[in-house]
């Protein structure tokens, strides 16, 4: 299978050097010291746990010289999608599926908008990597998840998402299709909206917080919240979601930092409106109140370029 990999970076070019690894073929779109970091030396990922490898495949920063592909990987930061997505008709052919990764749930709308509805699936995942150096991933745990299906149309497990999905199994990622993507979408919409909210609003990770019960209370309010938009949006989270993140908050490593806060702490945009501003937006369109996660956004709005005083 055909993979363009759009977004190389953390968390795109783990999963696509894993793809690369398994025999697929893999074209990663990348720029700049990245890109011929992977052209002269390969993609290299480093992993404590399961291991260290590098892979040799095609990088472009140009699409027009890929051409088509089965299967186009969205893992670019939101605030990228302008750019990011007018890049993506020269990699479609007749077949070609778009599956985007992406924070938040407004992309496959907004992908759509470009590709059209049928093309696109939506997913999210769960890995904790870090883009150390140009050509270099560095993974910590074991984590290495993609929950993904179909968004619109019919919203059942189709054969083409089957077919990823057993691709992707064969390079040692742990996949789940779901029916209906919404819900896994939505699901980490809960929990990442607070999360990155929390710990970005105190540019802390997250153990220098929850050790305070009103924080703990705030935090699970914050993820009600969301939970009402998501009702109101007409989409079923899974039953046992708030079970599910308190299991993972009580055992989550205190020094994690949110890929939000990781971004303010080196001084680069952070993706704010795709999240907590995609929750107010939708929250107001509902009559949904929100007042938590409206104040995470005003406290977090001014850092949405970077640092405002820089």
């Amino acid at each position: 299978m055909r993979f363009a990999i759009l977004g190389s970076g953390a968390v795109g070019g783990y999963f696509g050097a894993r793809l690369a690894r398994a025999g697929q073929d893999v074209t990663f779109i990348a720029r700049g010291a990245h890109r011929d970091a992977i052209r002269e030396h390969g993609l290299e990922v480093r992993s404590a746990t399961l291991g260290d490898f590098v892979v040799r495949a095609p990088a472009e920063s140009d699409t027009t010289r890929v051409g088509p592909v089965d299967v186009v990987i969205v893992a670019v930061k939101a605030y990228d999608n302008d750019t990011a997505f007018a890049m993506i008709p020269a990699l479609l052919g007749p077949d070609t599926v778009v599956l985007t990764l992406q924070n938040g749930v407004d992309n496959v709308h907004q992908l759509a908008a470009v590709v059209g509805e049928a093309r696109v699936l939506g997913g999210t995942t769960y890995v904790a990597t870090a883009l150390e150096a140009p050509g270099l991933i560095v993974q910590t745990g074991v984590h290495r998840s993609i929950i993904f299906g179909e968004v619109f149309g019919a919203r059942s497990l189709t054969p083409r998402v089957q077919a990823i999905a057993d691709v992707m199994a064969t390079a040692d990622i742990q996949v789940t299709t779901a029916p209906d993507a919404r819900t896994p979408l939505w699901d980490k919409f809960v929990y990442l909206v607070p999360f990155s909210g929390f710990t970005g609003a105190a540019r802390l990770p997250i153990g220098y917080i929850w050790k305070h019960p009103h924080v703990r209370e705030m935090f699970y309010a914050a993820a009600r919240e969301v939970a009402a938009i998501a009702a109101a949006e007409g989409v079923t989270i899974s039953p046992n979601r708030f079970e599910t993140l308190d299991e993972y908050m009580t055992n989550i490593p205190p020094t994690t930092r949110s890929s939000l806060l990781i971004d303010l702490d080196q001084g680069k945009r952070i993706e704010v409106e795709a999240l907590q501003g995609a929750a107010v937006r939708r929250a107001a369109a509902h009559g949904v109140p929100a007042p938590i996660v409206s104040t995470l956004y005003a406290a977090l709005k001014a850092w949405e370029s970077g640092n405002p005083r820089g």
